[in-house]
């Protein structure tokens, strides 16, 4: 072997090696919000730092090419920063998974094409399974981006008799096809039917899944994500795509796993359950018939009166984009001496950590954001629990019926404060489609209307009082 090309060799090794290690550094400083921006920046110069030697060092397409889909993939990239609004966060993150798992695709499958002798049985596995995950991974974020939008696909569940055979059926033929190709490599076409196939599966499998679960959805798929980009290492034999890979998979798992616990559900049950096709048609004036609603005013009142005040957020509060106003309610209240904390349940919004991520965007300091069990220690020392377009996180029903779909859930306990007020447009139901007898219960107010006008009216009021 020449010396240069084993100097080569070393220098490929080493950056990789401080690339992954930047990577792994940088998922540990995602864990905390006072560590998540040094965190990303260690990631991404990770990245930079594994593009770079690739680019120098491996076996590449034209750099005209490269140049041109930097500066095309750069411009898209730089508009979406600019013009994405944050509630649209969710629907982002799905694409982003989804592009992963069809590069995934592309790359293997060009792998396969260019081929002029056999590629060897690792090889040829490895590129099976990077079409199979790919393709799955970026049809199944395409439907999750469209539940989420509210585009083409039914945010509830769509179910259909023997839906689970048509599944088992699809994923055996794409096996079958998969093993084809790898007892003949030449047999292109078999890989492009496996994709075919899965991208069919994909469609099915995230299509029979309610929008309630849509966090664990996503966190799922960008595990899938780093699986595809994992099998596609092992066809390029290149080292830091393959431990990317892994650690995206492996921390979507974990991330996945920490999901269903907090709704108190299997993995098996969010993919096969159908989660929100429940009867909705249940009449809820029983259950409601004892609401009582309130004012900006009143709630003005009754904080002037607090010591501390607990504020829970969900998705209501990103579809009025009230986080800012949250702020300008929470300035006030330390200002007057009142201790006001957030209550952030694991599955509120529609990703992992998107109320985090409001929050923070409104520079609500990282302490004041508790976690479920730390708030539920709380609240009944607590005198008014404000929640803004929250439901089934904090629906008392999960403890109270075993026959609920959300039964056995954790939830946020504002129930045990001695005064809650609910701020929703109306009583509608939340993604599980079953009634909130929070709203009736003696210590509840509602306050019915849009969560940031009527923030921004009960800071008004404050300040007038």
């Amino acid at each position: 072997m020449p010396t240069e090309y084993s100097t080569i060799h070393v220098i490929i090794t080493i950056a990789y090696l401080l690339a992954s290690v930047l990577f792994i550094f940088g998922l540990k400083g995602l864990t905390h919000p006072r560590t998540a921006v040094r965190g990303n920046l260690l990631g991404a110069t990770g990245m930079f730092i594994a593009v770079i030697v690739t680019l120098l060092y491996q076996e590449v397409v034209s750099f005209q090419l490269i140049i041109a889909g930097v500066v095309i993939g750069g411009l898209i990239g730089a508009v979406l920063a600019v013009k994405i609004e944050m509630t649209a966060m969710p629907q982002l993150v799905a694409l982003f998974n989804g592009f992963g798992g069809g590069a995934s695709v592309l790359v293997a499958g060009g792998e396969l094409v260019k081929a002029t002798s056999d590629p060897g049985l690792q090889a040829l596995i490895a590129i099976a399974a990077s079409g199979l995950i790919g393709a799955v991974t970026f049809w199944g974020s395409l439907v999750a981006f469209g539940k989420l939008q509210g585009v083409g696909v039914p945010d509830a569940p769509v179910r259909y008799p023997g839906e689970q055979i048509v599944k088992i059926i699809l994923l055996l033929a794409s096996i079958i096809f998969g093993i084809m190709m790898v007892m003949d490599f030449t047999a292109i076409g078999y890989y492009w039917y496996l994709v075919i196939l899965a991208s069919v599966l994909g469609v099915l499998l995230v299509i029979a899944i309610g929008g309630a679960d849509m966090p664990v959805v996503i966190a799922l798929l960008n595990s899938y994500s780093g699986l595809a980009a994992a099998a596609t290492g092992f066809v390029l034999s290149n080292n830091v795509l393959i431990i990317a890979g892994s650690l995206v998979g492996a921390s979507g798992l974990i991330l996945t796993n920490i999901m269903c616990k907090a709704m108190n559900r299997s993995l098996a049950n969010v993919l096969f359950g159908g989660f929100g096709a429940v009867d909705t048609s249940k009449p809820a004036d029983d259950i409601y018939a004892n609401v009582k609603a309130t004012s900006p005013d009143e709630l003005a009142m009754l904080l002037e009166t607090s010591r501390r005040v607990v504020l829970v957020p969900g998705y209501g509060m990103a579809v009025s984009q009230a986080q800012h106003a949250v702020r300008d309610l929470f300035n006030l209240l330390e200002s007057k001496g009142v201790e006001m904390e957030f209550g952030v349940h694991p599955v509120a919004g529609r990703m992992p950590g998107h109320m985090n991520v409001l929050l923070a965007e409104a520079d609500i300091p990282y302490d004041k954001l508790k976690e479920m069990d730390e708030v539920n220690s709380i609240l009944e020392q607590t005198d008014v629990a404000i929640v803004i377009g929250a439901n089934d996180v904090v629906n008392p029903v999960a403890r109270t019926d075993p026959n609920s779909p959300i039964a056995g859930m954790p939830i946020i306990d504002v129930d045990k404060a001695k005064t809650v007020i609910v701020i929703k447009r109306s009583l509608s139901p939340g993604f599980a489609g079953i009634p909130n007898p929070l709203f009736a219960l003696d210590n509840a107010l509602m306050l019915f209307g849009d969560g940031k006008k009527m923030i921004q009216e009960t800071v008004t009021a404050l300040k007038e009082g």
